[in-house]
Parts: structure tokens; sequence; C-alpha cells
């Protein structure tokens, strides 16, 4: 089975948009010297102006005078048999992104989560009927998908429809300047250590991909922080769980929907989705239980590691009866100012944490999937 990827005939109008809204003006002339000068560490960058085309945005570094990124492509050569002046005449191309830097900083402090105003942004009228044409267009492909991997069709169209609306937003950075860009220059943050070391696992990566499907690797196009397609998959999630699903001989989760159903669906598998087991369960807890117990279930990792009794016992009462024989996790969604949300998450919940680390995105996903199946013509028996 071979890869295969291509690049896209437009960038993405909406994250032009976007990109265009983050925009400040900024000296070109002086951030060019200081990056050729500097070492690969900055703080404080302003935030540069982004072109539309995808072929002007970012600026020239000459990454292969960083230190570390010389290392890299000697570690490149010796472990995977890459030719040193093909790597150093590709990282001579790289660009460095700005954007990229500064939609990788964590929010200001003080700004309080709200499950509300996240939910509003994926739950609404455009999102849902794109969900219910894409659902009808590929409802073969997507139960196969069921029928394959024990994943239900709401989840795959929920996620695909958060990832990019349903391919309307795939990206429009060259993956390989975001992806360097964030390994060899992450903004000083207390994760800054192990988000380079992730990022640097995604440049091998990136490079590995592009060479085994015998491509040009500033033709991979994607999000800022360098996930690619309909599913925005990591390179590395790329190598690891797509599939060719639509069974051409490729995958290509640019261009073809139907392997990136198979390939969110496979992915999820390999995370731990366990077919026919639910996703999720309101809860209410008793706030005058002594002590507030409950307490401790809160920020208990990503998984379900708590049984029903003991959750009850401790004052989660869930208004559905779950399965006394499951694992849980206490999934807290808070509101601002309001009251939180609460819900009992079962392994399956959990699952599509490992896509994106968020309690609030999982359940977007769940919320999403559910409003684009209830809203379907042909959704006979959906709850509305």
């Amino acid at each position: 089975m071979s890869m295969m990827f291509f690049k896209p005939a437009a960038p993405a109008v909406l994250l032009s948009t976007l990109l265009l809204a983050f925009s400040l003006p900024s000296d070109a002339h002086a951030k060019l010297a200081s990056k050729q000068a500097r070492k690969p560490a900055v703080q404080g960058a302003k935030l540069r102006k982004v072109s539309v085309n995808p072929d002007e945005a970012g600026e020239f570094a000459n990454f292969t005078q960083w230190q570390e990124v010389a290392g890299f492509i000697d570690q490149m050569v010796e472990k995977h048999g890459f030719d040193r002046g093909a790597l150093e005449s590709t990282f001579k191309k790289v660009r460095y992104i700005d954007t990229a830097i500064q939609l990788v900083k964590p929010a200001p402090p003080g700004r309080p989560k709200n499950w509300r105003v996240y939910r509003s942004r994926f739950i609404e009228p455009v999102r849902i009927n794109a969900g219910v044409a894409f659902w009808e267009e590929h409802r073969d492909a997507l139960a196969r998908a069921e029928q394959t991997f024990g994943v239900p069709a709401e989840i795959i169209v929920g996620i695909i429809g958060v990832e990019t609306v349903y391919g309307r937003n795939t990206g429009n950075f060259r993956v390989l300047d975001a992806l360097t860009t964030l390994a060899f220059d992450y903004p000083d943050t207390p994760n800054r250590v192990s988000r380079m070391k992730f990022f640097r696992g995604e440049v091998e990566n990136t490079l590995l991909l592009a060479r085994d499907a015998g491509i040009d690797p500033f033709s991979l196009f994607g999000s800022y922080a360098g996930a690619v397609g309909w599913p925005q998959f990591m390179p590395g999630s790329i190598r690891k769980f797509a599939v060719d699903f639509d069974g051409d001989g490729k995958v290509d989760l640019r261009n073809s929907p139907v392997d990136a159903i198979g390939s969110v669906a496979n992915f999820l598998v390999q995370h731990g989705w366990k077919s026919g087991e639910p996703v999720v369960f309101p809860v209410t807890l008793a706030a005058a239980e002594p002590g507030r117990s409950w307490e401790m279930f809160i920020g208990q990792s990503l998984e379900a590691k708590f049984r029903l009794d003991e959750l009850k016992a401790a004052g989660v009462m869930p208004t559905v009866e779950p399965p006394s024989d499951m694992l849980f996790g206490l999934v807290d969604l808070q509101n601002g100012g309001e009251p939180t949300e609460y819900w009992l998450g079962a392994n399956n919940f959990f699952a599509i944490t490992q896509y994106n680390r968020s309690f609030f995105y999982a359940m977007s996903v769940i919320e999403l999937g559910r409003a684009v199946r209830a809203a379907r013509p042909n959704c006979a028996g959906c709850v509305r």
C-alpha cells in the first residue's frame, strides 16, 4: 500500500480569514536580521502579517545554521539513511512561521473555561447541515466503517465536523514549515521541552512519510500545528493509523473523505474504542455530601478507572443508570461563572480524548454527531 498526498488547488478560505484576523504589523527586515543572527529561542515575538497565499507565508530563517537543527540532520542521516546534502537543501527552504508560535501559546491567565461558549462554536446550523450532507453522501462508507471497526457513524461524523467542517478547512500552512518552527523554537511555556520533543518527532515523521510516498515534503499542507487533511492527522498518526479505505491503493487524507472515515475509525480503535459500549452518562452531584468527596475524582487523568459504586458513594448520582460492571471517569465541563456540567465518561469517551486531550473536545464531538444524526431527513426514531 502506498501513500500519496496532493497539494490543494487553493488554500482554505476560512483559515486564511482566521490568520488575517490575528495579524499585526511588523518590520520584516528587522525580523529577518534577528532570525539569521539569533539562537533558536525567541521571546515576545510579534505576530506577523500572513499572506492568503501559502507560498508567500513565513520568513526565511536559514534553519541549517541553527545548532539543534544541524544535530537533527545528523540524526536523520545516521538513523534513517537520509542524504545529508539533500536534507540541508530542504531545511534551507523551510520558512519560520510566527503565526504558529502565537497560536500555540496558552490563553492569558484568569480567563475561565466556558463549555457553553466552546460548544456554540461547533454545535451550530452551518456545521450540522454540512454534517447531514456529508453523512448522506458517504453513508455507505460510514456504515462500512461502523461494521468494520465498531465505531458509530455519528462519532466519525462528529470528529471530521469538529476538525475541518467536513473538509472545508484543512489548513494552508506548509507542514514542514510549521512543524520545524515549533520543533526548534517553541515558546517559553512550562511544557516547552516535551512539546519540542513531540514536534521534532513530527518533523521526522514528515520527512519519512514524504520519502516513503515519493513526494516533495513541501507539497504537504495543513494546520498551523502540522495536522493534515479531512481528519487533521499529524504525520506520525498518518504513518501509524491512516488506512486506504476507498481501495484505490493509496492513503490520501487530503482528497479522499472515505480514507478519512476509515482512518478516524481505526485511530479510535487503536486508542481503546470498544464496540457496542456507551460513551457518557449525565450525572448530578450531592453538593451537601460531607466533605464533597466526589471532588477527588476530578482531574484524575484521561482514563476510565473508577467503579460505579465508589462514585455513587461519593455523591455522584447518574440520571441515567450506567452498566454496573464498567469503569468511568468524572468529567467536569466548566461554564465560567455558571454551574459546572458533570458527566460520567466511559472508556469510549476517553478514547476520543486521545484525538485531542480535552473534555470540551470530546463532548463537542459527541454532541455534534448526535445533532447531525437527529437532523438527517431519514432519521427514523432519532431523538430530536
